[in-house]
């Protein structure tokens, strides 16, 4: 159980990111004593930093390997628009992810008895692209410790969606192909490129193992699976396109 010092700490280390991502002026890491010591802790510092932005769009899911255990965040509802949005604010590093994402249809409650992927499957509303917007108050976040980087929203800075695809459950996802482009140069491309090894595992994960944190999935909220293209970032007033062979394309504007 985490002690009254703790949670202080953990707040002194929420603040901190917070203020580094509003003012735009990054840390290199949080001081040593303030680093979440295990995964418990970065999820805590994520909680006491979705706090600032209100309510819960959803959830971010992805997993290094197919072996690996999955990885999320939350996702606040302000940072969640659709396709063409133009994002401002305070944008510092406009990191950009290709991404296949679902929009939740029913509630999944938390619940003792596990969900099997047929139900899981049975709850979702639509499937889109979308482009993940990677946002941090670490000045590079794949540098400082994975810990603090994992609390810090998990890099989460936004997500924009494209239409849905109709007939999702007949893409091979495992043959996918997808290119970003930034201002109409391709700087990637991929097929198969979903860490994860099946992308689909994590949405029932997610609605088992991860209802002990997020207290169930909800209708209305977006669950966004992992990158296949890695980050790349973009300058100010650049425009960024996502094209998926199957599954649609998306675009945003960065102000």
């Amino acid at each position: 159980m985490m002690t009254g010092e703790r949670e202080k700490q953990l707040i002194e280390a929420a603040d901190l990111l917070l203020d580094a991502r509003r003012t735009g002026k990054p840390i290199e890491d949080l001081p040593e004593a303030l680093q979440p010591k295990d995964i418990d802790e970065a999820y805590a510092l994520q909680d006491r930093i979705a706090e600032a932005y209100g309510e819960i769009g959803g959830w971010k899911i992805g997993a290094p390997s197919a072996e690996a255990t999955p990885l999320f965040a939350p996702m606040p509802s302000a940072w969640i628009a659709g396709d063409g949005a133009v994002i401002g604010g305070m944008r510092r590093y406009r990191g950009l992810e290709s991404e296949i994402a679902f929009l939740m249809g029913a509630d999944l409650p938390s619940r003792t008895t596990p969900y099997s992927s047929e139900e899981v499957e049975g709850a979702i509303a639509s499937c889109h692209p979308v482009i993940e917007v990677i946002e941090s108050g670490l000045r590079d976040p794949l540098k400082a410790a994975r810990l603090s980087m994992i609390g810090d929203l998990q890099m989460h800075g936004g997500l924009v969606y494209g239409p849905a695809v109709a007939d999702w459950q007949k893409i091979d996802f495992k043959t996918e192909h997808v290119f970003i482009a930034v201002d109409d140069a391709v700087r990637v491309e991929r097929t198969g490129s979903n860490t994860s090894g099946d992308l689909m595992r994590l949405l029932p994960w997610l609605a088992n193992e991860g209802s002990k944190r997020t207290g169930g999935l909800k209708a209305g909220q977006w669950v966004t699976t992992g990158s296949w293209t890695g980050v790349t970032t973009a300058d100010p007033q650049s425009s960024a396109n996502v094209k998926f062979s199957a599954a649609g394309e998306v675009h945003l504007r960065f102000e």
